[in-house]
């Protein structure tokens, strides 16, 4: 009986954050060489990328490192005309913005008050980014890169391979499997 093939589809953060690419380097070149030269000896597994994600990829390890070996990763988008969701999704996913809006809201009339009363400019425009960027973007899908990982996954019903909060919430909503570098690299090794 012939076994199926692991599918995975890999987001950029596997290679470039620290707390993940350790599994398999120190810096994300190495990293992601690294992870190609395990994936290499496997043949019971596919790795997928979207195109984005990719181009994505390329800027933080430099484009002609992945070359190298890009017939390693198959870029392949996702069918965004041909795949359906289910529509409570997109209900939960502007509820969530509309709540997270408010939030952003909030923290802008926050510091606008203590504006009013501390004369150091840099110190309130820098806590302000930091708290606005986590209320709106902790926790969500918040890029077509999030997206297009999402629905290829989805489509080709592999595993997603990502340490994004938001990308994982949103992947259990759709019955998508998630797995961390961890757990990545017990696959290919």
């Amino acid at each position: 009986m012939k076994k199926d093939k692991i599918k995975i589809v890999l987001d950029t953060n596997i290679f470039i954050n620290p707390v993940e690419r350790c599994y398999f380097g120190k810096t994300p070149k190495e990293a992601f060489n690294n992870f190609l030269a395990l994936l290499e000896k496997k043949n019971n597994i596919i790795c997928y990328m979207p195109p984005l994600i990719y181009e994505e990829l390329a800027k933080f390890i430099g484009v002609s490192e992945i070359l190298k070996k890009a017939a390693l990763i198959n870029k392949k988008p996702p069918s965004k005309y041909e795949l359906f969701i289910p529509s409570l999704l997109f209900y939960e996913f502007i509820e969530e913005m509309r709540s997270r809006i408010n939030k952003g809201l909030r923290v802008a009339e926050k510091y606008t008050r203590r504006a009013l009363h501390i004369k150091n400019e840099e110190e309130i425009i820098k806590s302000l980014r930091e708290e606005y960027r986590f209320a709106l973007r902790e926790g969500i899908i918040d890029s077509k890169e999030d997206c297009d990982l999402l629905l290829l996954a989805k489509e080709l019903k592999a595993y997603l391979a990502t340490s994004d909060k938001g990308l994982i919430e949103w992947a259990y909503k759709l019955g998508i499997n998630c797995i961390t570098a961890k757990e990545l690299n017990t696959f290919v090794t």
